[in-house]
């Protein structure tokens, strides 16, 4: 009896759970950076401001473009499972040498590691995830991964604040900022263990001719063995396709889902998201409010993140993924009116109205992302590419997500001097204004773009959304490299 199938017993939730887990440590590594960073400039003599200081947090960015395209793809090879296994090692070094690095050098070098774990999860996670999951739940558990990526930015969020020298445990500040740091290899450990247990993706193992183990699998995760044998046999027709690579991401039959992955996970990034995330405190600072309110409420945004993407989790198998997608780029886009049209209230003298208005907007902003393109993207990048070329495309489109990220955070200080007007009151407040206005048009675009070029996929089995892809090329006259 293989190894694989000594895992068929273990509970399912546990299954999910560890599976998923990866995602904390993505929304840690991502989130700690941001009261890690008060205290490392201090100690290593790095000015606010300069390129040294901002390239520690864009370290992990580059790291995880890195990361997205080695680690993806090597998945189409080697499994689900090993891969998972070894952006958890990857993620324990990176935590552990950040944590002990004696100088600039030594810690951007770790965060470019972390990066390639971030990256690597952001890839490998949704996939292994949809090929596990019953059709009828894919979007749920799908969605797990950005419930953990939020719960793991909440952690940081309180860890910054808890381990800061002001906090619980009253830290100096030349050992607080290395704990928030290093307390990420506590997860990475617990996810390489808890990854020891998990089950090979059924698809992989097909793949390899392990079917039995394949139908094992499959039937742990299901509660018709009818259906499960059915589901084997739909997958055994598209497994016999030879594995792909570029020519075939970059063909005509796959050409639909890469424009979509493309498309998603650009949209997702230049509404605002994470420019309204990390700069929360920043935006509630220039809309008249205390340093103290604007740090306590990060904590609060964590919170409420975490609220409103298990909310997603508990509906994503009930409504369209596209129909989300729609409305949640609506409620972004009024929200970033919204808060432009109360900065000009602020600049107009009304500031108690214009300072709420802001809060309140804002709040509604997260909501919806967290409730829509946060968790929807990733889920329908994970779902929607061919069996041949899976782990190459959604490690291509989680490239461009993070390159999308490394442009967005990269250019909003920019951006932001060149919209702020000079010679009026709350100046920053302005340039922000103006700089949501153009975020704001963005997300109506993406509206467009989600109604012309994306397909459907709730409720339609993997192997149903690659046939169609097929027809659909077949049609028009194109073949592919490796069709049966």
């Amino acid at each position: 009896m293989s190894n694989t199938s000594t895992k068929r017993h273990m509970p399912v939730g546990f299954i999910y759970f560890f599976g998923a887990l990866g995602g904390l440590l993505f929304g840690y590594d991502t989130g700690v950076i941001s009261g890690a960073m008060l205290f490392i400039g201090h100690e290593l003599n790095i000015k606010n401001g300069s390129f040294q200081y901002g390239f520690i947090t864009a370290s992990v960015l580059l790291g995880a473009i890195l990361g997205a395209a080695i680690i993806g793809p090597m998945s189409d090879k080697y499994g689900r499972r090993k891969l998972l296994l070894t952006s958890a090692i990857i993620f324990f070094i990176g935590a552990m040498g950040s944590a002990f690095s004696p100088e600039y050098i030594s810690l951007v070098s770790f965060r470019v590691v972390l990066g390639v774990a971030v990256g690597g999860a952001s890839s490998l996670i949704p996939t292994y995830l949809a090929e596990l999951a019953p059709t009828d739940k894919r979007g749920g558990i799908g969605s797990l991964f950005q419930l953990m990526v939020m719960t793991g930015i909440l952690f940081a969020y309180i860890g910054n604040e808890w381990l800061s020298p002001d906090g619980l445990f009253n830290l100096s500040e030349s050992i607080g900022w290395r704990w928030m740091l290093g307390l990420a290899a506590v997860p990475a450990a617990l996810l390489y263990l808890g990854g020891l247990f998990l089950p090979e993706s059924p698809r992989f193992l097909v793949k390899r001719g392990e079917e039995t183990e394949a139908l094992a699998v499959l039937n742990q995760f299901s509660d018709n063995e009818k259906l499960a044998k059915e589901e084997l046999e739909d997958i055994k027709v598209q497994a016999a396709i030879p594995s792909g690579g570029f020519h075939e991401l970059f063909g005509p039959m796959a050409r639909p889902v890469l424009i979509m992955a493309l498309g998603l996970a650009i949209f997702q990034q230049v509404m605002g998201c994470n420019t309204v995330l990390y700069y929360a405190p920043t935006i509630f600072i220039s809309a008249g409010f205390s340093t103290h309110f604007a740090l306590e409420s990060h904590i609060i945004i964590g919170i409420f993140n975490v609220i409103v993407t298990a909310i997603a989790v508990s509906i994503m198998d009930k409504i369209d993924r596209k129909k989300m997608l729609i409305g949640g780029a609506i409620g972004m886009g009024v929200c970033l009116f919204l808060m432009s049209g109360a900065m000009i209230l602020l600049h107009a003298g009304d500031g108690n109205l214009g300072s709420w208005i802001c809060v309140i907007a804002l709040t509604l902003y997260i909501a919806f992302f967290s409730a829509t393109w946060g968790p929807v993207m990733w889920v329908m990048i994970g779902e929607a590419f061919p069996l041949n070329i899976r782990g190459l495309g959604n490690s291509f489109g989680a490239c461009i997500k993070w390159f999308a990220n490394f442009v967005v955070s990269e250019t909003f200080t920019p951006l932001l001097v060149a919209f702020t007007p000079a010679g009026v009151a709350n100046p920053e407040g302005q340039g922000i204004a103006r700089l949501f206005i153009i975020y704001g048009i963005l997300c109506f675009v993406a509206i467009w773009f989600v109604i012309k070029k994306t397909i459907e996929t709730r409720n339609r089995s993997l192997e149903s959304i690659e046939a169609a892809l097929r027809s659909q090329s077949h049609a028009k006259g194109n073949t592919e490299v490796g069709e049966p």
